[in-house]
């Protein structure tokens, strides 16, 4: 389906052309997200900075999910697993602060979050390449949604139906290019699909504030 993360950032930049002529800013999901997002905000002409949504897993098996939470400590919690798991409220929120701590580190390790906080009005358009379960994507929306955004957007390149069912719940607007029948997981519709690493992020991130975007 996209050859890459830069030819999914194109094709969903095209798609959404007509923000080119409002006012707002691309909040980029690390680190796949980062690439797309960076053609969306070229395109746009909008400022770009990052969200950084990571799941909260459990005390027993950091792979399970119980969670996902964002840098301004939004998070979203599945009960039931919790409950199921045995997991207490004190271990929750241990990991959850862990996961927090984590975030923030990175944060400072990309120079991120000043666009952001800077943010007055207009549409927030969030990016990442794919989302698969949108348990992070849905910690993102809700922290997007505190700064009161005109709109609320979600822009990827390809998602699962159940999944953007809901999220279009949650946002104004959800874009998505393409909604296959059978989804296993977000690289298989990518020729070319790279773990993205720090320096990369950071490089886009230089690119922006050269370019005034950033």
């Amino acid at each position: 389906m996209f050859k890459d993360r830069v030819d999914s950032g194109r094709q969903l930049a095209d798609k959404l052309a007509p923000y080119s002529k409002g006012k707002g800013i691309v909040l980029a999901i690390p680190r796949g997200g980062v690439v797309v997002g960076y053609e969306v905000a070229r395109r746009l002409g909008y400022l770009m900075d990052l969200i950084i949504p990571r799941k909260i897993g459990s005390p027993q098996n950091p792979e399970v999910a119980i969670g996902a939470v964002t840098q301004d400590g939004t998070s979203i919690v599945d009960h039931r697993l919790v409950s199921l798991l045995g997991i207490t409220r004190g271990e929750l929120e241990e990991r959850k602060n862990d996961v927090i701590n984590e975030i923030k580190r990175r944060m400072d390790l990309y120079g991120a979050g000043r666009m952001l906080s800077r943010f007055q009005g207009g549409q927030i358009i969030l990016v990442d390449d794919g989302v698969a379960t949108g348990h992070t994507m849905l910690a993102a929306l809700r922290t997007a949604r505190n700064y009161q955004p005109e709109e609320l957007v979600v822009a990827i390149p390809v998602a699962p139906r159940d999944t953007l069912e809901t999220l279009e719940k949650e946002a104004d607007r959800v874009v998505c290019l393409f909604v296959p029948e059978c989804f296993y997981a977000v690289g298989q519709f990518y020729e070319r699909f790279e773990q993205v690493e720090d320096f990369e992020v950071k490089e886009i991130l230089m690119r922006l504030q050269k370019e005034g975007l950033g």
